[in-house]
């Protein structure tokens, strides 16, 4: 797992987690926020008209309403990065990671407006009668680029299982054992034969549970947030400033976190941003095409409020929450991940600044400690090898204790540059102790700390268990549209079938793979449409100015 991990990681510096795709990305949404002259403002009342159906005609072709098609779409984007993905960005870049979400979210509701609104243009009629959309679709039949649109529903397709299944029920799966002890492959296996009778049913099916329940949640957990703001209101001030306040400058160590720079606060955030709202990966507009209406510049308007309802609000909400609860600062025991696990050689004292400040700068990479090779004896259960510190998830381990199975273990583990050799390890070893933690389990300690107290641990699985679930719902027609374009809807069947056996699998999955996959899905997606989008900017602009003003001329 380890070395998959660490050649799925190279990859994703060359992608997703790249400065260039950052900045490709960021630009994009830039470039039309000025070009359209900051329609994500201008037309922000608009869209909630449109939305309400003010426009609406039963003699519009589609499969769906504005409401279901935005539903639908927010399905697919309100999940795990909303809960997991925010916690894991704070994790790695500090408060200011929050900021640059914020910047993503709002330069990504020009990019999402204009890649719906092309999607929409270009929609054809499938095979089997439904309307079939996306990105893929304008590359084709405007752009003349049918390698390009091959290009990027391959994408989807992939991107499908590392966006919206694995990662998913991956965090559903953790987060419900976490709170009740229920075996991630239970959950698993009921979540999947409910899957599979939801999507079954295509997308008027995914619609009408995606108009009833994406609503609901984000209320309820919105109104979560609020109990813990409230409890620590103290706190609301001082969380603000720390994400405004360092942008540039990063966030220095403070409690068991050992800081932050600027590069990855700016690269996790817009990196986790960009997996919360999808703006610019031209997902969302494979939902939007469906929809009722023969203005596609209409359902762009609706598109817009997509980043703003996801990250602007849901995300900013969860920023602060684990901020002014402090957790994100905070060790608990909690049981390690391989993949978080590093060995150094030497004894570092967290308590010695001139030692923390050591460790500090070779997890921020500004220098780099000697790792350990060689056995680590274990004495029951208690490592007791001398020059050496543990750490997990980028802090110092504390009471760790090795078990096999339910037994205290008693050997020796091999530790190669600085990693366990699982290889030779056996699975029932594992480590436990006090750490920092990253995301679902940071999110569902920072909601104990609430009016609700322990209780507000249930918010999280609860909250999990509808976002992401209708995530990985949404997923799925994209994946099965992105199916129906390369080779017809009769090959639909079976990749809903390889679908729902890889959303079971990956129930019990380690989970640093499967974000690390993600990323890279994500960044084969983004990268086509983003081309697309730049070269056709002319046809938007005129699209967008015909629109409104029909709109003007008839509503003066």
């Amino acid at each position: 797992m380890q070395q998959l991990n660490d050649i799925l990681t190279r990859i994703d510096s060359c992608f997703g987690g790249s400065q260039w795709f950052v900045f490709l990305l960021l630009g994009t949404g830039l470039f039309f926020t000025v070009y359209l002259k900051l329609p994500q403002i201008r037309f922000f009342r608009h869209a909630f008209k449109v939305l309400s159906g003010k426009y609406d005609s039963d003699q519009h072709v589609g499969d769906t309403s504005h409401f279901q098609a935005l539903s639908t779409a927010l399905s697919g984007t309100v999940g795990t990065g909303n809960i997991a993905g925010v916690a894991l960005a704070i994790h790695l870049g500090g408060p200011s990671a929050v900021f640059w979400m914020l910047v993503t979210a709002f330069v990504g509701m020009t990019t999402k407006m204009v890649e719906v609104t092309l999607s929409h243009k270009y929609r054809e009629k499938a095979q089997d009668g439904s309307i079939s959309g996306g990105p893929m679709y304008y590359m084709r039949n405007r752009l003349k680029m049918r390698w390009l649109a091959a290009l990027f529903a391959l994408a989807t397709i992939f991107s499908s299982f590392g966006t919206g299944s694995l990662p998913q029920i991956n965090s559903i799966s953790n987060a419900i054992f976490s709170s009740f002890g229920i075996p991630h492959y239970i959950t698993g296996i009921a979540l999947a034969v409910v899957l599979a009778l939801i999507i079954i049913g295509g997308i008027k099916r995914i619609a009408k549970v995606s108009e009833r329940l994406v609503p609901f949640m984000s209320v309820v957990y919105v109104l979560g947030a609020f109990s813990v703001l409230i409890y620590n209101y103290q706190n609301i001030l001082p969380s603000l400033l720390s994400i405004f306040g360092d942008v540039f400058s990063g966030t220095a160590a403070g409690g068991g976190f050992l800081g932050a720079t600027f590069a990855f606060a700016f690269n996790r955030g817009v990196n986790r941003g960009l997996f919360s709202n999808e703006a610019g990966q031209g997902s969302a507009p494979i939902a939007h095409a469906a929809a009722r209406t023969e203005e596609p510049a209409s359902e762009g308007m609706v598109a817009l409020l997509e980043p703003f309802i996801d990250t602007l609000v849901i995300c900013f909400f969860t920023g602060l929450t684990l901020l002014s609860s402090g957790a994100w600062t905070e060790k608990y025991e909690n049981r390690f991940q391989q993949t978080d696990l590093v060995v150094l050689e030497g004894k570092y004292n967290e308590q010695n600044p001139t030692d923390k400040a050591k460790v500090s700068a070779h997890i921020l990479k500004k220098s780099s400690l000697p790792l350990y090779s060689g056995p680590l004896a274990i004495r029951a259960g208690q490592p007791v090898t001398a020059d050496v510190t543990i750490l997990h998830a980028r802090s110092f381990a504390e009471d760790v204790v090795v078990k096999d199975g339910n037994n205290l273990f008693d050997g020796e583990l091999p530790i190669v540059n600085g990693r366990i050799a699982s290889a030779s390890m056996s699975e029932k070893i594992s480590l436990s102790g006090k750490s920092l933690l990253h995301s679902a389990p940071l999110s569902t300690e920072a909601f104990k700390k609430g009016l609700l107290g322990d209780w507000g641990k249930y918010i999280i699985p609860m909250a999990l268990l509808l976002f992401a679930f209708t995530t990985s719902v949404a997923w799925s027609y994209y994946g099965d549209r992105a199916v129906t374009y390369l080779w017809g809807s009769k090959y639909v069947r079976y990749y809903h079938m390889l679908y729902i056996v890889a959303f079971f699998l990956a129930s019990f999955t380690d989970t640093t793979i499967i974000w690390t996959l993600s990323g890279i899905t994500i960044a084969l997606m983004a990268l086509p449409n983003l081309v697309g989008i730049l070269l056709l900017h002319k046809e938007v602009k005129s699209s967008i100015f015909q629109y409104w003003k029909k709109i003007k001329a008839n509503n003066p």
